[in-house]
């Protein structure tokens, strides 16, 4: 059985949380929403549908939805050739290659934003494979994300551990039953990711490739501060 190590992207692996903050902001702006810069980061994570059902509640008009999304889109991609990695971010995932792990990205992204995300890391060399929102029926927090990168690597739950900066994520993880690892480089704070189900919380990934042992993760279990 292969072991996984599961990454999300947005916040964790690829510095891109504050400009989708800012994408969303403006696109409910642009619906004739006032929802607070501070309410969206506290999103962030989710699916669009979800995020806007999150932040504007199940009484809002609907017909908005695919018209608040589209305006995401457009203003977030004005930033694709910017886009940059956080420090040590493919060097983590070459590592943990190098002993053994099964490299899965899981992310809501997908398209064109998916392929910024992945030039930025520059690391597909290493990435296995890639499991996004559009192939399961729900997103994060329900564990489907996580299910599918570890049906697509081969790997069971017991063996393998998932990476992530939000609640979101944290809670997907949980329910998928893998070790749930916390980074703090997305803007949550640690009590949060610890709440949510991390059992353990570093800095960003080069804190996380600092701190792994020379046998990582023995039995899918990572070890650090």
């Amino acid at each position: 059985m292969e072991r996984a190590a599961v990454f999300d992207v947005d916040g964790t692996l690829v510095d891109t949380n504050h400009l989708h903050v800012t994408a969303w902001w403006e696109a409910f702006r642009q619906a004739g929403h006032d929802v607070s810069m501070h309410d969206v980061h506290r999103a962030v994570g989710l699916g669009s549908d979800d995020l806007i059902a999150h932040l504007l509640g199940e009484g809002r008009d609907t017909g908005q939805d695919d018209t608040i999304s589209a305006a995401h889109k457009t203003v977030y991609g004005t930033y694709f050739e910017r886009l940059r990695p956080f420090p040590g971010a493919g060097d983590l995932l070459r590592r943990l290659d190098s002993e053994g792990w099964t490299v899965v990205l899981a992310t809501s992204a997908g398209g064109a934003e998916l392929a910024a995300l992945r030039r930025a890391i520059d690391a597909d060399d290493v990435i296995r494979a890639t499991a996004s929102s559009d192939d399961v029926d729900s997103g994060k927090p329900a564990p489907d994300p996580v299910e599918h990168a570890l049906e697509l690597a081969g790997a069971s739950a017991e063996h393998s551990f998932f990476v992530g900066d939000t609640v979101w994520d944290m809670r997907a993880g949980t329910r998928a039953g893998v070790l749930c690892v916390g980074v703090l480089c997305g803007g949550i704070p640690r009590g949060d990711l610890e709440k949510a189900g991390a059992s353990s919380v570093y800095r960003d990934p080069a804190h996380l490739l600092a701190s792994l042992s020379k046998e990582p993760a023995g039995g899918g279990r990572l070890t650090g501060p």
